[in-house]
């Protein structure tokens, strides 16, 4: 069964549709390459995809070892690079909100954002930055 049904709507706009819940997602091509930003872009969502990914198998980690990572923020950079047009880095920067981990878990949490299933599927020239920081 399908997972999502997309509809180009004109004007380098999609309109994407999550068959399971119906919870609708539009994309627009980014401004510098004849859209008009006003959606995610496809590349975007990429992006966001591979940090989201992390922290969402990183949170059932947690769940499972029985610690809290709530609060947890993440910053997604994408680095677009020419000759081809694509994705040249990812940089994902997570700031976990506060400093009282073991280091079992600290290994938990950079072994489980390393290997996220979208971050090993990514193609291998995609430059993956991956920083952790921990508040105080």
């Amino acid at each position: 069964m399908a997972t999502v049904e997309t509809i180009y709507i004109g004007q380098v706009r999609t309109e994407s549709t999550h068959l399971k819940s119906g919870t609708k997602l539009m994309t627009d091509a980014p401004v510098d390459n004849h859209g008009r930003g006003e959606f995610f872009s496809p590349t975007d969502l990429v992006a966001t995809a591979f940090g989201t990914c992390m922290i969402t198998i990183l949170g059932i980690a947690a769940q499972s070892q029985e610690f809290d990572i709530d609060g947890t923020r993440i910053l997604i950079t994408k680095i677009m690079a020419d000759n081809p047009r694509r994705i040249a880095e990812i940089v994902v920067e997570l700031t976990f909100p506060h400093d009282h981990y073991t280091e079992q878990q600290r290994r938990l949490i950079e072994f489980t954002t390393r290997n996220c299933p979208v971050a090993l599927s990514l193609h291998p020239d995609l430059k993956q930055t991956v920083r952790i920081n921990y508040e105080s």
